[in-house]
Parts: C-alpha cells; structure tokens; sequence
C-alpha cells in the first residue's frame, strides 16, 4: 500500500510512505552509493516478479495482521476508517475479470567493480 491509498484519506501519514523513508531504495542513490564507496562502472537493474492475488481478501487480508508499516497503520484505524481506506485501495487495483489482481513487485541490484 503506497501512500496514494491512506495519504488521500490521512494526509498525515505521508511520512509512513517506504519510497519516502527508504530513498536508497531506488536505483540512481544505490548507484551514487556505490560510487562513493569507491566503486566504478556502476549499474542498476530492475528485477520485477510478478505477484498475483487471487482476489481482493487475498491482497487485503495481510493488512489485518499488524505488522509491518501499512498492516500497522490500516489496524490503528476504526472499523469505519478502515473500511473507506479498503474501499479506497480495491476501487484503485487492477481486478481482472476473474477477480485476480497482478501487480508487480519490483526490487534493484546494483553492481560495481
């Protein structure tokens, strides 16, 4: 969950975004990273693996479980809030007629010599 779902709901929790509160985890700061650390020919890549839901509880239930920064965040709420920030974040996936949900999970690597 990105903070488009609850930051449209909850300004306030923008701080709560890990694009935000984990910068290097993208790949131009990883590269100049590296590069400080003394390293040349530096280069990143993605790698994306595909992530299928079978259908929307399937994606929602982990966030009932507390941990973690969304989990947490999503079970601070009452009933009433979570369930216009559930509302929110299964009108903006991309549910395929089957019910299931592919998204992509993107992780970078980096390497240098």
């Amino acid at each position: 969950m990105n903070v488009r779902g609850r930051g449209a709901l909850d300004p306030g929790v923008a701080g709560l975004d890990e694009g935000s509160r984990f910068p290097l985890c993208r790949p131009e700061p990883l590269e100049a990273l590296w590069r400080y650390a003394g390293l040349g020919d530096v280069q990143s890549r993605a790698i994306d693996v595909p992530t299928v839901f079978r259908d929307f509880d399937d994606y929602w239930s982990p966030f009932l479980g507390g941990q973690g920064p969304a989990p947490r965040y999503a079970m601070s709420l009452d009933e009433q809030q979570r369930t216009a920030l559930r509302d929110r974040i299964q009108a903006h996936l991309p549910i395929a007629a089957d019910g299931s949900i592919g998204l992509l999970a993107r992780a970078w690597a980096v390497r240098g010599r």
